[in-house]
C-alpha cells in the first residue's frame, strides 16, 4: 500500500488489530478510500485536474480535506461510481460501507470531527438473487469428471468444496496438521478458527491423497494441498482447477466457480440433509444468521410439496347444492 496518507493508515490499523479484519477486508477499505480520496482530491479541491484520477497522489490528504467533505460530496462520488465506473448495486454498497466505517473512526474513535457527514449516507439497495449451485447429479458428474497426474488431489480439494462449504482462502490455507481423523480445523474470515466435522466422503479422499502427496522438496511442508512445484496451492491454481473440471463434467465454467460450490455444499445440506440453520451458520462461518438465510432459498417443487403435504389435499368431497 503505497501514498498512504497518516490518517488512512490509522484506520487500517485499527481495523484489523482492535476491530479483527482480514488482511483481504482491510485491503478493500484502503482499495474503496483510495478511490474516494482521489475522486475527492480532484472533483472538490480541483487538484490534479487533467491527471488520470487512477494514478492521483493521495499521501497528501489531511484532516482539513477530510473537514471539508459534506454529505453532498460522497453522493456526488457514488454517481460517479455508477456512472464513471459502472459499479453495480453490492460494488457501491462496499464503498458506502468503508466510507461510513472511516468516518465513524475518525469522528468516534480518533475525534478528528465534530460531524459525521457519512452518518446520513445511505447505502444502495441489493436484489437478493438465489445462489447458483449444482443438483446432486450434476455434483456428481463433476467428481466423476477428474482424471490426469493430479487427481488425487484435486478430488479431494473438490470433495471439500462440495462437502464442507469451504471458502477459497480457508482451502488453500490448510496445513496439514489441521487434520485430525475427522476434524479439519480452517481459519476463516476476520481470522477466527473453526473446527468442521468430515464425513466419511472427505475423509477417504483427503487419506488417498495424502498417500501421493509428495514430501522430498516440499517448500512448505506444513500446507495440506501442494502445487507442481511442490509449495502451497494457490487461489489462482485452485479457480484453474475447478474451471477446468466444470468445463470437462459439461458444465457451464462461466456459471459455476469455486465459490458456487460453496453455495452447493450449503444448499444441498439445507434441502436434502434437513440440517438446521443455526448449524449451517456454523458450518459455513458466517457471522450473522442473515448471511446464512440466503442458502434455505426453496424452489418450486419445495413449494409444490408443502401445498401437497397440508392434511386436506385429498379431500375432493363434491360440495353440497
Amino acid at each position: 500500500m503505497q501514498d498512504i496518507p497518516f490518517i488512512l493508515k490509522d484506520f487500517l490499523n485499527y481495523m484489523e488489530t482492535i476491530k479483527g479484519k482480514s488482511k483481504n477486508t482491510t485491503k478493500e477499505y484502503f482499495y474503496d478510500l483510495r478511490l474516494f480520496f482521489r475522486f475527492i482530491k480532484q472533483a472538490k479541491f480541483h487538484l490534479n485536474k487533467d491527471e488520470e484520477l487512477d494514478k492521483i497522489d493521495i499521501s497528501d490528504i489531511n484532516i482539513e480535506h477530510i473537514k471539508a467533505v459534506t454529505l453532498s460530496d460522497l453522493y456526488s462520488f457514488m454517481s460517479y461510481v455508477s456512472r464513471e465506473r459502472d459499479n453495480n448495486a453490492s460494488s457501491r454498497a462496499r464503498k458506502v460501507a468503508s466510507i461510513k466505517s472511516f468516518f465513524n473512526y475518525i469522528t468516534n474513535k480518533a475525534k478528528l470531527l465534530d460531524y459525521n457527514p457519512a452518518s446520513e449516507l445511505e447505502s444502495p439497495k441489493i436484489l437478493k438473487r438465489l445462489p447458483k449451485y449444482l443438483n446432486i447429479d450434476e455434483s456428481k458428474k463433476l467428481l466423476n469428471s477428474i482424471e490426469g497426474e493430479h487427481s488425487k488431489r484435486d478430488y479431494a480439494i473438490i470433495t471439500l468444496f462440495l462437502n464442507c462449504g469451504l471458502r477459497l482462502s480457508e482451502l488453500v490455507n490448510i496445513n496439514i496438521n489441521n487434520y485430525k481423523k475427522d476434524t479439519l480445523t480452517v481459519i476463516g474470515k476476520g481470522d477466527k478458527e473453526r473446527t468442521i466435522y468430515l464425513n466419511h466422503a472427505c475423509k477417504a479422499a483427503i487419506d488417498t491423497y495424502l498417500k501421493v502427496r509428495p514430501v522430498d522438496g516440499v517448500k512448505d511442508k506444513s500446507a495440506l494441498f501442494l502445487s507442481e512445484r511442490k509449495q502451497r496451492i494457490s487461489n489462482k491454481t485452485v479457480q484453474y482447477i475447478v474451471k477446468k473440471y466444470i468445463k470437462q463434467s459439461g458444465l457451464d465454467p462461466e456459471r459455476y466457480s469455486t465459490h458456487k460450490l460453496r453455495h452447493t455444499a450449503a444448499t444441498l445440506m439445507y434441502k436434502h440433509g434437513k440440517v438446521d440453520i443455526r448449524a449451517l451458520q456454523e458450518i459455513l462461518g458466517h457471522e450473522s444468521i442473515s448471511t446464512t438465510e440466503i442458502y434455505t432459498h426453496v424452489d418450486n417443487q419445495q413449494l409444490k410439496n408443502a401445498v401437497d403435504s397440508n392434511p386436506l389435499a385429498d379431500i375432493t368431497s363434491t360440495p353440497k347444492e
